[in-house]
């Protein structure tokens, strides 16, 4: 039993069956023993930057002697990477997620009658060394992405922001009734002590964003703004982590994305059955303009971005005041007004979205390179484009995105 089917450099020491049967005996009924264990890529090149995603794949040999298939998924740290300063921060607040936080906010929907679930169930290991996230594979419950690049339409995004509402309710509830969430879910990304490394991220990407931006049809209608803005990119995400009291704060996903949520759909049809969210390494509490703004623009499709954003925003604002009210909720309910005030507050962080994540979502898996190389600064001389915002997809989606921000003051500094 080995290892065999991934790259064998990506899969820690301790990563063996062995350390399963515990797992195994408490989970899988009759279970007798381990026949296979195989580990294989859980994502293909190019859909995954920031961690390691691994297939497990056991065969195991139950008690009356017939076999059954066991697969789960498993997070791990990329060998190299450019955040190996915050590698245990970030899976501990991810498994403190799964672990506790969680079963919190379905608990409280529980109580009101309602069987709603977040995400894959949580496993831990007895014997596991290093940092890791282990879920049930939720494959075999027809759970899938939509392709990130077509971007989600509105059947899609609809069940997403449903989905953020519930949560976002549920996590505003906990507070009132349970107090504050843990410090390292209060500081999160956007800190203080994070500004040199989200500097060097800045730099690298503002770099390599101005001189695709130069080549934009319809640049000078902003270019000028787009420019002046850079210097104080740091400063407007560092904003994004301080909480404003008279806003309206939730527990953000943190990295809401495409890839990072599942649908599973009936057998029979293409009905949404149910809607998860997976990776919550960078979740934070803060304002509810992080999820929304970095969702909306990174992850719908190119027709709906702009012309269905301030819709997208009136039907989550109604599911999540449905949501406050069902989880009765005693304080004043968040006005759609406010809501809307909150984003163009904090419309700056639309820019970061859209240079940001906006260009991996919409990066081809053949030119993606690696995350430390398509944000690190360009070197002098060095005038090739960044496939992250010159590729012919990310131009038709940017050329829409930059005017619009421009025109809601966002690309001005606050």
């Amino acid at each position: 039993m080995s290892a065999s089917d991934t790259n064998s450099s990506q899969v820690p020491d301790w990563l063996k069956a062995e350390i399963f049967t515990e797992l195994l005996e408490t989970n899988v009924s009759d279970y007798l023993k381990t026949k296979s264990f195989k580990v294989n890529a859980g994502t293909t090149a190019g859909e995954n930057y920031q961690t390691l995603m691994l297939r497990i794949e056991i065969e195991v040999e139950l008690k009356d002697g017939s076999t059954k298939p066991i697969s789960y998924m498993i997070k791990l740290p990329h060998q190299r990477e450019m955040f190996q300063n915050r590698r245990s921060t970030i899976f501990d607040t991810e498994c403190n997620i799964y672990e506790n936080i969680i079963p919190e906010l379905e608990q409280l929907y529980h109580d009101v009658g309602l069987d709603i679930k977040f995400g894959p169930r949580y496993y831990r290991l007895k014997e596991a060394v290093g940092n890791y996230v282990l879920l049930e594979d939720l494959r075999p419950q027809s759970f899938k992405n939509v392709n990130r690049l077509e971007g989600l339409d509105q059947k899609h995004t609809e069940n997403v922001l449903e989905k953020m509402a519930q949560w976002h309710a549920a996590s505003v509830v906990r507070v009132a009734n349970k107090g504050s969430y843990p410090e390292a879910m209060i500081s999160g990304l956007y800190k203080e002590a994070n500004r040199p490394m989200l500097d060097m991220i800045n730099r690298g990407l503002s770099a390599k964003f101005m001189k695709c931006c130069a080549t934009y049809e319809g640049k000078d209608e902003y270019f000028e703004q787009v420019k002046n803005l850079q210097p104080h990119l740091t400063d407007e995400m560092l904003s994004m982590g301080k909480i404003d009291p008279n806003e309206l704060n939730v527990l953000n996903h943190g990295d809401c994305w495409s890839n990072n949520i599942m649908f599973q759909y009936d057998s029979s049809s293409d009905t949404i059955k149910d809607t998860y969210f997976v990776d919550f390494q960078l979740s934070k509490y803060a304002n509810v303009a992080n999820d929304l703004i970095y969702f909306l623009l990174s992850s719908t499709k190119l027709e709906d971005k702009i012309s269905k954003f301030d819709h997208y925003i009136k039907y989550y604002h109604d599911k999540i005041v449905e949501n406050l009210k069902l989880l009765k909720y005693t304080k004043p309910l968040p006005t759609l007004r406010e809501l809307h005030m909150t984003i163009l507050r904090h419309g700056t962080y639309g820019y970061s979205v859209a240079t940001g994540v906006m260009g991996f979502v919409l990066l081809d898996p053949k030119d993606s390179g690696s995350l430390a190389n398509l944000l690190k600064p360009s070197e002098p001389g060095d005038e090739t484009l960044c496939p992250l915002h010159a590729n012919p997809r990310y131009r038709k989606h940017i050329a829409l995105v930059l005017p619009w921000l421009l025109n809601r003051g966002a690309l001005a500094k606050s």
